[in-house]
């Protein structure tokens, strides 16, 4: 750390990783998701300086970089430090003038996960910068600015989802967030179950081609669509009857890219009223059927998901299962009694070793609140 200009001792922030319960492929569709935030954070130690200058170090990569916050058209380096760049450079384009600081950062969130944290990340950054420049910001505009800051800076298109559950997410609450609207509102999550996220330890190749096929496809189902029914705007627009009736032309594959879209925002809104009835079987039901709309009509699960799931949906106390994320490797979401958590960890773990001969990474997690000073 530069010993001069640092004029106040450090502050320390909090932004939670995330896990989605039920809702994917749906967010970049204006659609429904139903997230919650982990106890699985990034922490940012922020010491004010006196100039603009960023001085931002990580303790995972043993690394760090300094960034002038006068610099004109700054470019992404192709490093982790873009993510708080990038949230310093959208901050200041909205118009908030930052004072420098020096930024120490480290995460637990697990990195290729799924369980964002790059959002994490970005918005941790964003609570230290505006506290420790002295900016008042809705919470709102600051998940969008690290949104863009992913979207324009990074270069990653993702949606809106992980940024505001960062932000918004609440201890025993799953959020249910309209991604058109950003409406949202808190779910009860019972301290009887834990969330069990199973890391699969694959991540495949095509991940990131398949995704963008996958956003191009819902746009055309989109287009073809709207000639019969003009005032959509979005897949969340559609029902499944309508789908039906005038779906027919659509090519086989771009029809179940649309049902799969349309069907699982059905099943986002049915799994909230699940919750707010306290009917954790029905929940689980409709994670068994988001899987097999992600496997089969979007096409996203692979052989590794599918065994996780599998194992799990046998067990003794789970509630539900599925793959959680875009897709191809990544992690699996479980409900799980917490009577039940420590022999669900054994067997899945043991049994998925011997179908794949991979050792998973299994995290315990309870539902957390979002971005915090502490």
């Amino acid at each position: 750390m530069s010993q001069t200009l640092i004029t106040n001792p450090p502050r320390n922030f909090r932004a939670p990783g995330r896990v989605n319960l039920i809702g994917e492929h749906t967010d970049y569709n204006d659609g429904f998701v139903m997230p919650a935030a982990i106890d699985l954070s990034v922490f940012v130690r922020a010491w004010p300086r006196e100039d603009r200058i960023l001085e931002i170090c990580s303790d995972n990569f043993g690394d760090g970089i300094q960034f002038d916050l006068d610099e004109k058209d700054p470019k992404p380096r192709h490093h982790w430090s873009d993510y708080p760049v990038g949230v310093a450079v959208m901050l200041e384009r909205a118009g908030h003038r930052l004072l420098g600081a020096y930024l120490q950062i480290r995460g637990e969130v697990p990195l290729g996960s799924g369980l964002s944290s790059s959002a994490a990340l970005e918005v941790a950054t964003a609570c230290a910068l505006v506290t420790s420049s002295d900016i008042e910001i809705d919470r709102r505009e600051l998940a969008l600015l690290c949104q863009k800051a992913e979207n324009e800076f990074v270069g990653a298109h993702v949606g809106i989802m992980d940024q505001f559950v960062a932000l918004f997410g609440k201890a025993q609450k799953a959020l249910l967030l309209d991604c058109r609207s950003l409406e949202f509102r808190m779910l009860p999550l019972p301290d009887t179950v834990n969330l069990v996220i199973c890391n699969t330890m694959v991540k495949h190749a095509l991940a990131s081609t398949a995704y963008n096929e996958r956003r191009a496809q819902c746009e055309a189902g989109v287009r073809s669509l709207a000639q019969s029914l003009p005032h959509i705007q979005a897949l969340r627009d559609v029902t499944l009857e309508e789908l039906v009736e005038f779906g027919c032309g659509l090519p086989d594959e771009i029809y179940r890219r649309c049902r799969h879209v349309i069907s699982e925002n059905e099943r986002v809104l049915a799994a909230a009223d699940a919750l707010e009835d306290h009917h954790l079987r029905q929940f689980g039901k409709l994670m068994k059927e988001s899987h097999e709309s992600l496997r089969d009509d979007y096409e996203v699960s692979c052989k590794e998901l599918d065994v996780m799931v599998d194992i799990a949906s046998r067990l003794e106390g789970v509630y539900g299962a599925r793959m959680t994320g875009g897709g191809f490797g990544g992690c699996t979401i479980n409900i799980v009694q917490v009577e039940h958590v420590e022999r669900f960890k054994y067997v899945v773990a043991r049994d998925y070793e011997r179908f794949t001969r991979l050792k998973p990474e299994i995290y315990v997690c309870e539902a957390s609140n979002g971005a915090e000073e502490f």
